[in-house]
Parts: C-alpha cells; structure tokens; sequence
C-alpha cells in the first residue's frame, strides 16, 4: 500500500535589527536638541505554509508566500543581507523514516516583486536552476547599494526531495527568514 504524507512548513522567525540612536550636542544651556531615532531593518514573512502531500521518493514545490525586508533607517550606505537557514522536517515517532533532512530542501529566491526607494537589489538565487539546499544558511536577498529608505518584496520558492524511505505522517520543519 502506498502512502501519501502531508508536509508543512512551519511559519519562518523575523529578526529585527534597531541601531542605537545619537542624541545631538546640546546648543546652550536654554536650548536642548534631541536627534530623531533612528529607523529599523526589518522583514516580515507568511506565518506558516501548507506544503502539500506527495508520495515517497517524489519531489514537490511551493511559494512560501511574499517575504518583505524593510529598511527605514535612512542612513548613507544602506545595505543589508537577508538569511534563509532551515530545520530537518520531522513527523512524530523519532528515526530516520520519519525525517526529512535540511539536505535534501532547496530554496530559490526569484527576482524582486515589488521595490521602494534607491539601490540595487541582487536576489540569491534568481531563477529555479540556481535552487540551494538549506543544508547550510544561505543568503536569499541583498541590497547592495544605495542610500535612504526602502522596501524589497521577493517571492521565495521551497522544493523538498522526499525519501523513497520515509513512512506516512505529517512532517513539520522551520524555514527561518533574517536580515541584518
């Protein structure tokens, strides 16, 4: 008998990254001058997804949905590196039928959806050719120049090679998003 089993992805952590603000020097003794605060980097992501059900020994894909970095520290030089990193995709009972390793899921970024404000933005993996496994971290978007606020939307895709050896069950694992 064959069986299908279910996968989902467990929504992804946001890191946020909020710099130190500076006040200004006091002008007189009358007068106090206190600097604005500074703006985050942050990202936003889908709380959880669905990935779907396959058979053993398959493969299968899915958009985790829109990933958006914020920056709004107006700052000279903004740049910054969103992370995606992953866990192994587990279903209850323990032992190597029943795990799916971070190996064996690969991740491609796309291009860009939607941009605000200056500087170039470089996606981690542009096209499906490009997929990298989550063995390790990997950087899934990057805006490598420019100054001033700005926003990056990207729509990233999951695929998972299932083991001709996993059992039925529901398997459940983290796809983790940062930006710093």
């Amino acid at each position: 008998m064959r069986m299908l089993w279910t996968l989902i992805g467990v929504g992804s952590a946001a890191v946020v990254t909020v710099l130190p603000g500076v006040a200004a020097p006091v002008a007189s003794h009358a007068v106090v001058r206190v600097a604005q605060p500074p703006g985050a980097l942050s990202i936003t992501v889908p709380a959880s997804v669905h990935l779907g059900a396959a058979l053993p020994g398959s493969s299968m894909s899915r958009q985790l949905g829109t990933v958006q970095v914020s920056d709004t520290r107006g700052v000279r030089n903004a740049v910054w590196t969103a992370t995606v990193a992953a866990t192994d995709f587990t279903t209850p009972g323990g032992g190597a039928a029943r795990q799916i390793s971070r190996n064996q899921v690969s991740y491609w970024s796309g291009p860009a959806t939607k941009t605000t404000g200056p500087g170039a933005r470089v996606p981690g993996q542009a096209t499906s050719a490009q997929a990298q496994s989550l063995s390790v971290p990997r950087t899934a978007f990057a805006k490598t120049s420019g100054s001033g606020n700005n926003t990056t939307s990207w729509q990233p895709t999951l695929m998972v090679a299932l083991p001709a050896t996993a059992v039925g069950g529901t398997y459940t694992g983290t796809v983790t998003h940062s930006v710093a």
